[in-house]
């Protein structure tokens, strides 16, 4: 099954580079393990072995792959410097506790919001609504709900596919700076208990993000509701 890069989203190595690097932050492609070969990625992405083949370099220039003459491509890092912890993201935890993650993207859309609501006051009479799920070993486990300024190209949203959100936004040209995490328990929608496969009504933990550029103007807007009794959330600190 080919993943979906097209050209009018830019660079095609560099669509194929953070999907992989995405997969390498989130425990699908293991430190110490190979990478599908250059061939088993050019048909995945059908694309061609020049294209494939820079999408690595990149990677190895920035340390996450190591190319091993006969034996492979080899992920050697999986961590990245983040602007929102000093310590390690959540994601890299679980990775580290030998978790992979991967993402659904279930649909991206439109949408108009009501006066004297929240999103109005954050985006406008309209912004983009998108809502993705993480599988924490292939099992259903994070369902967001991401609202986003009309900034964001909405036809380039549709074809996301795997690729992270915050490198997608970046690549629109829009450098988020600060963010704000609230952190609440509550019941979720009934689509969200369906999404992640919840057979009961029960409390789960839900995080409210606010993400915002360099000039203070609100991006992002998300609801996150966790499966707490398949993972807990966990935040470590380094002093």
């Amino acid at each position: 099954m080919s993943m979906n890069v097209s050209r009018k989203k830019g660079p095609l190595y560099l669509q194929i580079k953070n999907i992989l690097k995405d997969r390498i932050l989130h425990g699908v492609y293991k430190v110490n393990s190979l990478i599908p070969s250059e061939p088993q990625l050019e048909e995945e992405f059908n694309v061609s072995k020049i294209t494939v083949r820079n999408a690595i370099n990149a990677l190895v220039q920035e340390g996450f792959l190591e190319k091993r003459s006969g034996k492979g491509t080899k992920v050697i890092r999986n961590t990245v410097t983040s602007k929102l912890y000093k310590g390690k993201r959540f994601t890299e935890l679980l990775v580290d506790e030998g978790h992979a993650l991967s993402k659904k993207w279930l649909k991206a859309e439109a949408i108009a919001t009501a006066k004297d609501t929240p999103l109005y006051h954050l985006f406008g009479a309209q912004c983009l609504r998108i809502d993705r799920l993480y599988l924490l070993d292939e099992r259903p486990y994070i369902h967001y709900t991401h609202f986003l300024s009309m900034h964001i190209d909405m036809t380039e949203a549709s074809e996301l596919g795997g690729q992270s959100l915050y490198d997608f936004i970046e690549e629109q040209g829009i450098t988020l700076e600060n963010f704000r995490d609230e952190f609440a328990v509550a019941k979720a929608p009934s689509h969200v208990e369906k999404a992640l496969g919840l057979d009961k009504s029960i409390a789960l933990l839900k995080r409210i993000r606010y993400s915002y550029n360099d000039v203070g103007t609100p991006i992002e807007y998300s609801e996150g509701y966790y499966n707490t009794e398949l993972q807990h959330y966990v935040v470590n600190y380094d002093v």
